[in-house]
């Protein structure tokens, strides 16, 4: 089964800022819990997103397992949204769209993600006792980061 995990949070910034932030992979291990161990892998020589680009991780989402995750860039409109989808992890599909929308605040962040989990009904039930309160969980701590940042 296909899930959707919607978020949407206003920081007080320029788009510029909220763009190299968000853009820029180098940062996602500061906005993802420490106990997750997540760690970016590859290497860039000027961190700037484009579409293509591939991102290798390491996370370990449950019981201390790390997990080799590689997403790609599949798209990229200047200042405005990037799309990062999973090629190699932990789910059966992961497609995270990521929107910025200047207003009078700063900058409405939305985040969408579309998910599945391999194994049919096992993953079904795996998702209702753990993936969906974790992915929150991850989420919310991201909240708190980005209004203290931002």
């Amino acid at each position: 089964m296909k899930y959707r995990l919607y978020r949407e949070q206003q920081l007080h910034c320029d788009l510029q800022t909220a763009w190299s932030f968000f853009s820029s992979a180098t940062n996602l291990s500061k906005i993802t819990p420490e106990e997750m161990r997540f760690k970016v892998l590859s290497s860039f020589e000027n961190d700037k997103i484009y579409e293509g680009m591939l991102i290798d991780y390491y996370v370990t989402p449950f019981l201390g397992i790390p997990l080799k995750w590689q997403t790609e860039i599949v798209q990229v409109d200047f200042q405005k949204s990037f799309t990062d989808s999973q090629k190699k992890g932990p789910y059966k599909l992961w497609h995270h769209f990521h929107e910025f929308v200047p207003n009078e605040n700063g900058i409405l962040m939305k985040d969408t993600v579309d998910y599945e989990l391999p194994f049919g009904i096992l993953g079904d039930w795996v998702h209702r006792l753990l993936v969906k309160r974790k992915l929150q969980a991850i989420f919310d701590f991201r909240r708190k980061v980005l209004e203290k940042k931002f």
